[in-house]
């Protein structure tokens, strides 16, 4: 069996690795924010190019802590885009705001700048485009766009980290960045995690004390600073242990979220950083070879666009014949996976929004016809080879 993801093989790489530093953590009982958080959100701030890297619990909460921080919330709109995780859309619905979706372009599969506009009204907050499968969205059409409108710029990265539009890195080129460490994301935990990145001191200071319920020195220091009160800065209140007791934190100044990220997965994700290049680089070189060979078949193979730098976090084919072909490759060992079966506008939580079948009509064409093959680092060439006969073998067969 070829998995579309082969999480063993990737822990076998680096085993001694994550070993002795989750042993660490392990030995020093410190297991609540600390040193291994420190020492993450430093080198996210210094691989993303960003003053601030703030980690969090998971990627949906990486955005509805950007959206509260925002302050976007009931009657609010934010556009995005409806060919994504429900992640995206579900964290608009959170914190009281409307989602309004716009249709995609059919090559990138990302939110298409050319319709934003005309869904722009009184009551847009933000635009929130998704760097859909590593690809980077149109980051300059779409920037241009919200300053027309004075908008936030909310970029859900969470598929896309160490992707670059015009050489640089998303998350670093709208107001807010948004990361999700899932498992089987290019950069990906033992478990679930997220991070949030900023140019914005205001805002830095306000999502720190938002993961931590609003509370103790952070809530204090992200208090004074957004009501201009003076005070002296302390080093490094946000990584101290908080696994025993922390007396500040009976002292709350912001409603907000139990969304840290934990030391042991900050510890596991300080080993995988520094190979995260190298990983995508392969992913690069797969998906480029997978293209190569692919192109005499029927399959619609993806488009890189010219000034990006994908990380294929997927390798999305489409198919006239998806079902059949999905079905052969199952048949023969070989993993897909189908995202997404069903646009955001027509999930039923949504039918009160009021979309109907053809109103967005490029996702719900896509939806019907795309799917994923085997892409990770760590496959092999005869692994790959066997996914490209396998898929002549049914070309043949029709």
């Amino acid at each position: 069996m070829i998995p579309l993801l082969d999480l063993k093989k990737q822990y076998e790489t680096i085993k001694n690795e994550i070993d002795e530093r989750l042993q660490k953590v392990i030995s020093s009982a410190q297991y609540i924010m600390g040193e291994e958080i420190r020492i993450l959100e430093k080198k996210m701030e210094e691989y993303i190019g960003c003053k601030y890297a703030i980690t969090c619990a998971n990627g949906t909460d990486a955005l509805v802590l950007a959206l509260h921080a925002l302050n976007i919330g009931d009657g609010d709109e934010v556009i995005t885009s409806p060919f994504t995780f429900f992640a995206t859309a579900e964290a608009i619905s959170r914190v009281g705001a409307k989602p309004v979706f716009v249709d995609i372009k059919k090559d990138t599969y990302n939110i298409d700048p050319d319709k934003i506009e005309e869904k722009i009204n009184k009551n847009t907050k933000a635009i929130l485009p998704v760097h859909i499968f590593g690809q980077p969205a149109n980051m300059d059409e779409i920037m241009t766009i919200a300053n027309k409108y004075n908008l936030y710029v909310i970029e859900d990265a969470c598929q896309a980290i160490g992707a670059e539009y015009k050489g640089k890195k998303v998350g670093n080129i709208g107001t807010i960045g948004c990361f999700s460490f899932f498992p089987t994301k290019n950069l990906g935990a033992f478990g679930d995690g997220g991070m949030i990145t900023t140019n914005d001191e205001t805002l830095a200071a306000l999502i720190k004390a938002l993961r931590v319920h609003g509370s103790g020195e952070l809530g204090r220091s992200a208090y004074n600073l957004i009501n201009g009160i003076k005070e002296e800065q302390e080093e490094n209140i946000d990584i101290e242990d908080k696994t025993v007791y922390d007396a500040a934190k009976y002292y709350n100044y912001f409603i907000g979220y139990n969304s840290r990220l934990d030391n042991i997965q900050a510890a596991i994700l300080n080993v995988k950083i520094k190979y995260l290049d190298e990983w995508n680089a392969s992913r690069r070189r797969l998906a480029e070879y997978y293209t190569e060979n692919l192109k005499d078949t029927h399959l619609i193979t993806p488009m890189v666009h010219h000034d990006v730098n994908s990380v294929f976090h997927l390798y999305i084919l489409q198919s006239e014949n998806r079902d059949e072909l999905t079905l052969y490759l199952k048949e023969k060992g070989i993993a897909t996976g189908i995202y997404y079966p069903v646009p955001l506008h027509l999930q039923n939580v949504y039918k009160n929004l009021g979309y109907q079948k053809g109103d967005l009509p490029v996702s719900e064409y896509l939806s019907c016809r795309t799917f994923a093959i085997p892409l990770y680092p760590e496959l092999s060439k005869a692994e790959q080879d066997y996914v490209i006969n396998a898929i002549f073998d049914f070309e043949k067969s029709r």
